[in-house]
């Protein structure tokens, strides 16, 4: 039975919050599923397995750095040491037992479906003659004359090795020359340059029909001999070392803050090491070595029968031919809410226009921006760029409006993880244009995403808004689920402005009408929220909270979350990532039921939806349910305030999700993760069923 705990009484301390680091783990199980599941075409299926190496990457660079930081600054053999060691160790545990499921889905599975399709990998002992003449050549010409060998000795100490790249170590004995005597084996580093692709096509008439493929360490091992003819090849190691990359810059003196990280960026790949991967073949004194060359404890090492840079195997799927072997296109749909040849500002003056991609598309967003830069009536754009990309047509844009004589004022988030240079670089650019660039709030991320059009009409000035939960990165748009609100509604665009003139001037609390932001409310709104569904809950009324997010993790939030349940409340929590409140547990979480969604498109929109009686909030956010979004991000939330919007927000981006019983697991008590049961199809395959051909019935 539940726990109904009287008014005000806080939940028994501590709560029975689940393991962070096992939490994503378990995401990246789930996604791993994606890459063992035959009924995802090959190509797809290598893709999830790429990517779940590229989240451990970032896990090992972010998460576990700190703790393989606080395991070397604590005293050998202290209370502090071994529960760090016993910690590490567990989490080490996961990640193995994660690899060696990934490992063979690679060597057993996709390698083989993949020759079923005629898409071949081929090691050495797999290719002829011919195919074996042909990556010679190219190897002396292309490969050998980039790579770099160190001799270790003395005199040669082990080279810088950077983070993530591939490199061979090697144990050589030098050929007996005429009259010498015989010679001590010698240790050697080879340097794979990041400039050389990881994947090689070979050429059709060499492919017998197939699409035929080499990867680049397998390259590089055939030629061994070639590259050093003096020494005789007694054992050849790769490995991969994984450092802690997170930056660390003062950013309370803005006028130096994008000095400071361009510094910082040059010293990135040198972090202290975290995680070093080697192949399974790998003898113990090698790997001892490695170990005690980069100063890691032996639980740091993974051995991979599957190669050590396995994510940047990714490269095949770019060059491969399109065929069956990948998703079918899909092309997002028109809003129906817009008319395709009409000037928006129009169209925005009569509605609000709700925007669900990737099912459509976020080419409104894009044309609203165009119109904005060659209307001479429009006098002033502002905007905030959390990632973007390289090669950006939003960021385009800006330079374009600046160039037009234009007011335009662009807040960079520069500490945007891993997107670090590329904000940097498009900063610099607008400054030198004549925009004015701002970097947001010393100690805080600017992690929302708005955009405001200012424009003359008659004798007065009209604003046009544009919030959203995902990025301005229009490759994204179509990968990620995200949710975006245009409209002109007076007090709306007033509050967004309020929170552009907060970001110019650190230290004034924006007053708003309609949208909450965060450092300052939104977490004491949701708290709020939830106190009024728990008192309804015990008052017997209605009750219910759902919630989509990428990740559940504060503890305060969570708490509130449980308050409301053991009250009586239903919730329904849908949480992508990692997700720390554990349902179903006997008199904490009856009432709490978890789901993650894990398709086709990364889910990344953010919904708190709450009913308390007859009082109904539906909130869309760039916010998760996790501390930095809530205290220390400067982040948004907007309601849904059309009711005929709200009801299309339900029916299409909880329900679904809700009921989905293709592409959802659902979680158990002691945080593992078990495929949904029901016959509800996929909630993102049913969107696109519904959105499909929209776009060619508007134009």
């Amino acid at each position: 039975m539940a726990i109904n705990l009287p008014a005000g009484e806080a939940l028994p301390a501590p709560l029975p919050l689940l393991n962070r680091e096992l939490a994503i783990l378990e995401f990246n199980r789930r996604v791993l599923a994606q890459a063992m599941l035959t009924c995802n075409p090959v190509l797809e299926r290598l893709r999830y397995l790429t990517i779940v190496s590229a989240n451990l990457d970032e896990f090992f660079e972010v998460r576990m750095a700190p703790y393989m930081g606080a395991l070397r600054a604590a005293v050998p053999g202290s209370p502090e040491s071994q529960a760090l060691k016993a910690g590490i160790h567990r989490v080490a545990q996961g990640v193995r037992a994660l690899l060696e499921t990934q490992c063979r889905v690679y060597c057993d599975d996709l390698r083989t479906e993949l020759g079923l399709k005629k898409i071949a990998i081929l090691s050495h002992v797999d290719r002829d003659t011919a195919q074996q003449a042909w990556v010679k050549q190219v190897f002396l010409k292309e490969i050998k004359p980039l790579l770099t060998t160190t001799l270790i000795d003395p005199r040669r100490p082990f080279p810088k090795v950077a983070n993530k790249s591939l490199h061979f170590l090697l144990r050589l004995q030098p050929k007996k020359k005429k009259g010498s005597g015989p010679s001590s084996p010698v240790m050697a580093v080879l340097k794979i340059p990041r400039a050389l692709p990881r994947v090689l096509r070979l050429p059709g008439k060499l492919s017998h029909g197939r699409q035929a493929f080499v990867l680049l360490s397998s390259v590089v091992r055939a030629n061994l001999s070639v590259l050093l003819p003096d020494y005789h090849l007694l054992e050849c190691v790769q490995f991969r070392l994984t450092r802690d990359s997170e930056l660390w810059v003062q950013d309370d003196d803005q006028t130096d803050l994008r000095l400071a990280l361009n510094s910082q960026l040059h010293t990135r790949h040198f972090g202290q090491p975290v995680r070093l991967e080697v192949n399974a073949q790998c003898s113990v004194q090698l790997s001892r070595m490695l170990l005690q060359e980069f100063d890691l404890p032996p639980c740091a090492l993974y051995r991979m029968e599957a190669p050590v840079n396995l994510v940047r195997v990714q490269e095949l799927l770019d060059l491969a031919d399109p065929s069956k072997q990948r998703y079918k296109p899909y092309e997002p749909a028109w809003s129906k809410a817009l008319q395709r040849k009409q000037p928006l500002f129009a169209q925005l003056d009569r509605r609000d226009v709700l925007l669900h991609h990737p099912f459509e598309s976020f080419e409104p967003v894009l044309q609203l921006l165009r119109e904005a830069v060659e209307d001479k009536h429009v006098l002033q754009i502002q905007q905030t760029i959390y990632r973007a990309g390289a090669h950006s047509e939003v960021l385009d844009l800006l330079c374009k409006a600046v160039r037009r004589g234009k007011d335009v004022t662009v807040v960079f988030e520069l500490m945007a993880r891993f997107d670090e240079a590329v904000n940097s670089a498009w900063a610099e650019q607008l400054e030198r244009l004549g925009a004015q660039v701002l970097y947001g709030i010393a100690g805080m991320k600017t992690h929302c995403k708005m955009l405001l059009i200012t424009r003359r009409e008659q004798a007065s000035l009209r604003r046009y808004a544009h919030v959203s939960t995902g990025n301005y990165n229009v490759k994204t748009t179509r990968l990620y689920t995200d949710i975006g609100l245009l409209t002109s509604q007076t007090e709306f665009c007033a509050d967004v402005q309020a929170m552009f003139d907060a970001l110019r001037q650190p230290g004034v609390s924006p007053q708003l009408h309609h949208l909450i932001n965060a450092p300052n409310a939104l977490r004491r709104t949701l708290l709020a929220h939830l106190d009024e569904v728990r008192e309804q809950a015990l008052q017997g009324g209605a009750a219910r909270v759902v919630f989509k997010l990428n990740a559940l993790t504060d503890e305060g939030l969570i708490a509130g979350i449980l308050r409301a349940a053991q009250a009586g409340a239903r919730v329904d929590l849908i949480v992508r990532g990692a997700c720390l409140l554990p349902s179903g547990l006997p008199g904490v979480s009856d009432r709490v039921r978890v789901r993650s969604v894990i398709g086709r498109y990364l889910e990344h929109s953010r919904i708190y939806h709450l009913v308390a009686g007859e009082r109904v909030w539906t909130y869309l956010s760039s916010a998760d349910g996790m501390s930095r979004n809530l205290d220390r991000r400067v982040e948004l939330a907007w309601p849904v305030l059309d009711n005929e919007l709200r009801q299309r927000l339900y029916d299409e981006a909880l329900i679904p999700y809700l009921l989905d019983a293709q592409d959802a697991w659902e979680q158990n008590p002691d945080g593992s993760y078990q495929v949904a049961d029901g016959a509800y199809p996929s909630a993102q395959q049913a969107l696109m069923r519904k959105y499909a051909g929209t776009s060619r019935k508007e134009s």
